[in-house]
């Protein structure tokens, strides 16, 4: 590991050891020329840190990568409701239905297509899975115990088959029954099994999700500035007023599985093919409703060549939107992602078949999409809806207080913490910071170490799998890019993103532990560096990469930049601070620094 840090040398020293170096130079010094009766020696040092927790009323919700629905019941902080907002996106504006357009439709020489909704189809899909597959044999880890998750000769159902070989040769890896040998066997005909973590609750159950027509026009910019900035839509804003007509009423169950669709015939002249058996589609774990044909005959292709669809302007203001919630979902919420959402409408039309000169059925599809998120951004507006309970007296009272915490409240969308380093004075720690750099240390490690509150956070609840560091003053992330292997920071599993900063929760017994966080540049820019002493936020994040910021409204009415990251996750969990109760010291709050330095 590489570390940039600046050193002076006394003339003593130098009479033992000549180093000449310059304040910009830089050093390696893990693991290099520190050995015990040398010129150098290593030590630790542990400073106190300050915490102070602020409440949050409100948070931006819109354009969010992922989206809240269901009922989260937090055994700490309470229960959330959780409902969504949408806007509709056509694929293209002035569409036409069937083979030609409207106005060619109504000319003297056409006959008219009759174009007729068949079937419509919401599916929006859950959060993509995190886990991966370390050992590429087909199975996803969350499904693999022990070392099996890094051995590809794993044999998860006992077919004897090992999972590397069902993958090459097609069959499940989760059917003791399917080994690729049967007869009438097709390969790859099963629905693949996804983790899906972002899954609260009892995902046994089934729930009752209720689609309707939103009334509410969802503006794209904000009138108030001239509409030169983006509209701000926040988390406790009422639309209950604007839901129109329902389109969907019912019940869903939750699948882990892919959604598989068979849509060919068997064809008569291959008696040793079953066609009807090939899968022509495929599409992640989500929700699958039916809805209205009846609202999209009337609302979409009977607006064929009207204004209503000549432009997205157009068809937001005629067609404002989709409102979803849930009802009987008490115990269950998850994370959509309304990116990959959409809205398919299956038509059929009369078609002219000039071979046969006569007139025949067919059929073809329309997709409706929710967002469409781009290199820049996302196209289209959503917002997610928050209801949650008030906070419990001993959370709301540790809230605004300004005192330096005994205990650190994380909940995503509802508190921040404000973390000061070395002292909270005025002066920013300047006195043990001008000690540290007359000391001419080189800084070899430095770390926050947030230990959980075990006594306080149950078994029972779901402890977030990563706490968010970040500069409070520049809104800018601490983690340091240059100090990390690149190739760790993409694939499926955002948790093994930037591993050397930390900020993984550290289990014990199945429990949390404690996050260390390390801070290492950071520290060395205050001390060689001469940045300042910053503020630093805190929250929990389900995605260190998401280092966008959102407008928020804390508690005390006042606004404040909110990491995204947070807005999307309503998990939570209490820290230690660092003003302990006697007998707690071992948990308190502490930033550690591991030093080198000549003798």
């Amino acid at each position: 590991m590489r570390f940039s840090n600046i050193f002076k040398v006394s003339a003593l020293v130098g009479t033992l050891f000549l180093l000449i170096v310059s304040c910009e130079e830089e050093l390696d010094t893990i693991g290099e020329g520190v050995v015990a009766g040398e010129p150098f020696s290593t030590g630790k040092v542990e400073y106190d840190v300050f915490a102070f927790n602020k409440g949050v009323m409100a948070v931006q919700t819109n354009q969010l990568p992922l989206y809240q629905l269901g009922t989260y019941n937090d055994p700490i902080y309470g229960k959330r409701r959780a409902s969504i907002i949408s806007q509709l996106t056509l694929p293209t504006v002035s569409p036409n239905f069937g083979d030609i357009s409207q106005s060619s439709e109504d000319g003297p020489d056409n006959d008219q297509e009759n174009e007729t909704v068949s079937e419509v189809y919401l599916y929006i899909p859950f959060q993509q899975s995190p886990s991966g597959d370390r050992d590429g044999d087909g199975v996803p880890d969350e499904f693999e115990s022990g070392d099996d998750a890094n051995d590809p000769n794993s044999d998860l159902d006992g077919d004897g088959v090992t999972d590397n070989q069902e993958r090459a040769i097609g069959s499940n890896p989760f059917d003791p029954d399917e080994d690729g040998t049967g007869e009438g066997f097709v390969a790859n005909s099963f629905p693949k099994k996804f983790d899906l973590d972002s899954i609260y609750g009892n995902r046994e159950q089934s729930f009752n999700l209720v689609v309707s027509r939103s009334n509410y026009f969802l503006r794209d910019l904000d009138p108030n500035s001239n509409f030169q900035e983006a509209q701000e839509y926040y988390s406790n804003q009422d639309f209950s007023g604007f839901i129109g007509e329902e389109l969907f009423n019912g019940e869903v169950t939750i699948s882990d599985e892919e959604i598989l669709f068979r849509d060919n015939e068997d064809d008569p002249d291959t008696p040793d093919i079953d066609e009807s058996q090939e899968i022509t589609n495929r599409l992640n774990p989500g929700i699958r409703v039916p809805l209205n044909p009846e609202f999209f005959q009337q609302n979409i292709l009977d607006k064929e060549g009207q204004p209503e669809l000549l432009t997205q302007s157009n068809f937001r203001n005629f067609l404002r939107g989709i409102h979803l919630t849930g009802t009987d979902m008490e115990e269950l919420m998850f994370l959509l992602d309304l990116t990959q959402a959409n809205i398919t409408i299956s038509y059929t039309y009369d078609d002219f078949d000039p071979e046969t000169e006569q007139t025949v059925t067919s059929e073809r599809d329309y997709t409706l999409n929710f967002l469409v998120g781009t290199q820049v951004g996302i196209n289209g507006n959503a917002v997610n809806i928050f209801e949650d309970e008030m906070l419990p007296p001993n959370v709301a009272g540790a809230l605004n207080n300004e005192e330096n915490a005994s205990r650190i409240y994380v909940k995503g969308g509802a508190t921040l913490a404000e973390i000061r380093l070395f002292d909270e004075l005025e002066n920013g720690g300047s006195a043990i910071i001008n000690q540290i750099k007359e000391n001419n240390w080189v800084i070899n490690e430095a770390n926050l170490v947030f230990y959980v509150d075990r006594e306080s956070v149950g078994s029972d609840v779901v402890e977030p799998p990563r706490i968010y560091l970040f500069n409070a003053e520049t809104n800018r992330p601490i983690f340091d890019a240059a100090n990390e292997n690149p190739g760790l920071n993409t694939g499926p599993n955002p948790l093994r993103y930037f591993l050397n900063h930390g900020g993984l929760l550290e289990k014990e017994n199945d429990r949390g532990l404690k996050y260390t966080v390390r801070i290492t540049e950071h520290i060395n820019n205050i001390i060689v560096r001469d940045s300042a002493n910053a503020r630093l936020g805190l929250t929990a994040t389900p995605n260190i990469n998401l280092v966008g910021l959102r407008e928020a409204i804390g508690s005390d009415m006042q606004e404040v930049d909110y990491p995204i990251a947070a807005t999307m996750s309503p998990l939570g969990t209490i820290l230690y601070g660092s003003n302990v109760a006697q007998g707690e010291e071992g948990m308190k709050l502490k930033l550690e620094i591991y030093y080198t330095e000549a003798n």
